[in-house]
């Protein structure tokens, strides 16, 4: 039996991407306990990597820059214990400086309390930041695991020693108080998370995802209220770099007023910027805002300020009376409250709204409308009508071949059909984001370039259908090799391109979960057309070997032919449905992104 070569290249593809995402991603929490790698092997004896700190004292409630450094490494994960009982449970939770490198963990039931990496990248140097706990033990030690290459790590690095100063009162946590850009006097500690009883109601309230409640931290929160001249907001959301809003006359970046909350070192600074297209913000160097308040806990941030419905003395301030887009973003910061840019799309408000006119509880959209529609019409195309036009055609001619639609074998007009639904969607689908952009996105990486081979090729397949030489030609073989070669190729780079632009900023779809479904879409695929050859294989093996007489070769044809047929309509009608299932998850997927 020969293999499909669809088949055999995506599943060779399958293979590869598995091979690439199956990368560490650092969720190691099975090495709480004895913090070993489930790599096999034995450790190494002499560390290569050294633990540093910043300071040799602590009390309840203070914050320690741990430091970890050394030739090129791939994994690590960092825990502090009790120096006396180096075997008992993590100790005080972790801060992190760099969430593009590094991710909390939840070890013994206490959340953030151990560090990981989040990818196999090379790095030399991770910082991050050590909250003491009330209950804290009189010394505590810092220890470390790093991984350079899957079999060569080392286990629980010892790293210093820091010792609990004698104190009658613990001082409050560092990041209870601070100052803000614009004052001198202590900002007002928030106590707990906001919350959306008012939303509505007595104040304007955007979440994301829509509904969620602000305590949860996984929920975007932005509110408004009213109170008479001012307006008083709140933001808040999982971050630990920074989080910003923006009101906007379009849904561009660009000639917006903004409003900034960045964790510095755990200190929160607010302030308003004003942004010029999509270059970094301009910091005002007065400013507007009152009754500034902060909190960072259990990796949300929050902020809340109050400014005046009207400011007709700072530049660039809009007026509050009158109704604007929202942007609401969220990113790193670095030294010195450096903002990076978001690596998503901002949530954007899918209208114009007052924040001063009737309280709304609304929701908005991290993916453009055309984008979506990009997405949703090429998953249409790519997992539906292409792929159940390619079993018709390959499997479904001897089934369907004296069934005839409009003068043509059915399965022959039901391939046609259905390949002419796919261009069509994938022309439309291809012009929205050129539609969106305005031009070509410099920002999508391989996309775009695959996206047009693809486009290319699903043109070129019709075309070349429609100069077929006849079914005896001495040309239809040649032809029929380029028309699986052309119809094979963009299949595969369909998927690959799918795969692409699954995790661009301006789509997004749920990580790790788009890839897990598009593999299983592929192997679903890939199965079902193994699994159709395999039949098509004994079906020829069963009457071949019935060699007695002419007649029962004829019965035993006909027998065959109607369990084949059988057999293959059953299988299509099961792919189809399966097929259907991946697409609405897809769907579903991009309508809440």
């Amino acid at each position: 039996m020969e293999l499909p070569g669809f088949a055999v290249v995506v599943w060779m593809f399958v293979c590869l991407y598995t091979s690439v995402v199956g990368y560490p991603n650092g969720k190691v929490r099975e090495a709480c306990t004895n913090m070993v790698p489930c790599h096999g092997g034995s450790p190494q004896l002499s560390p290569e990597h050294t633990i540093t700190v910043n300071g040799t004292e602590f009390k309840p409630g203070d914050n320690i820059e741990v430091h970890l450094s050394g030739p090129d490494f791939e994994g690590f994960f960092i825990q502090a214990r009790d120096a006396e009982h180096l075997d008992s449970p993590a100790v005080g939770s972790f801060v992190l400086a760099d969430r593009r490198h590094s991710q909390l963990l939840t070890c013994a039931r206490t959340k953030n309390s151990a560090v990981s990496h989040t990818s196999k990248a090379k790095k030399k140097d991770i910082k991050v930041y050590w909250i003491a706990p009330g209950d804290a033990p009189k010394r505590v030690q810092f220890l470390a695991t790093v991984v350079k290459k899957y079999r060569i790590f080392w286990v629980k690095i010892p790293g210093p020693i820091v010792s609990q100063s004698d104190v009658l009162s613990p001082t409050p946590p560092l990041h209870a108080t601070s100052e803000a850009m614009s004052t001198s006097h202590p900002v007002p500690y928030i106590s707990k998370p906001f919350s959306a009883s008012g939303c509505g109601i007595t104040k304007f309230c955007i979440r994301n995802p829509a509904n969620c409640d602000p305590g949860s931290a996984s929920c975007f929160f932005l509110s408004f209220q009213q109170e008479g001249s001012s307006v008083f907001i709140e933001m808040s959301g999982p971050s630990e770099g920074y989080l910003a809003f923006a009101f906007s006359h379009d849904q561009w970046m660009g000639g917006d007023d903004a409003y900034l909350c960045v964790n510095e070192d755990h200190h929160v600074h607010v302030s308003t910027a004003q942004l010029k297209e999509r270059s970094h913000p301009l910091l005002d160097s007065e400013n507007a805002l009152e009754d500034v308040s902060w909190r960072l806990a259990d990796g949300v941030l929050q902020c809340s300020f109050r400014r005046s419905i009207h400011l007709p003395a700072y530049k660039g301030r809009f007026n509050l009376d009158t109704s604007y887009y929202i942007f609401l973003a969220d990113g790193e910061a670095g030294e010195g409250g450096l903002i990076y840019k978001h690596r998503r799309q901002p949530l954007v408000t899918d209208g114009l709204y007052r924040v001063t006119g009737v309280p709304q509880d609304i929701g908005g959209s991290r993916a453009p409308r055309l984008i979506k529609a990009h997405g949703a019409l090429m998953f249409i195309a790519w997992i539906t009508t292409v792929s159940i036009g390619v079993i018709v055609a390959r499997f479904f001619k001897p089934v369907w071949s004296h069934s005839f639609l409009l003068g043509k074998e059915l399965w022959f007009q039901v391939h046609r059909m259905l390949m002419l639904t796919t261009v069509m969607l994938t022309s439309i689908s291809f012009v929205l984001p050129f539609v969106y952009r305005g031009g070509w996105s410099q920002q999508a990486g391989f996309h775009p370039y695959l996206g047009c081979a693809v486009m290319a090729l699903t043109i070129f397949q019709p075309l070349m259908a429609g100069f077929r030489p006849s079914r005896h030609a001495p040309r239809r073989q040649l032809f029929n090799w380029f028309h699986w070669g052309t119809g094979t190729t963009a299949r595969i780079l369909a998927v690959v391109t799918m795969f692409l632009g699954m995790d661009l900023p301006a789509l997004d779809l749920p990580d790790p979960w788009d890839t897990y479904a598009m593999i299983g879409f592929v192997a679903w695929h890939v199965g079902t057309d193994v699994l159709l050859e395999i039949h098509s294989y004994c079906l020829v093996r069963k009457v071949e070997v019935i060699e007695d007489d002419r007649v029962q070769i004829l019965q035993s044809l006909t027998s065959a032919e109607a369990e084949g047929r059988l057999f293959k309509q059953t299988v299509l009608t099961i792919y189809a449905c399966g097929n259907i299932v991946f697409l609405v998850a897809f769907l579903i997927a991009i309508n809440q992104v």
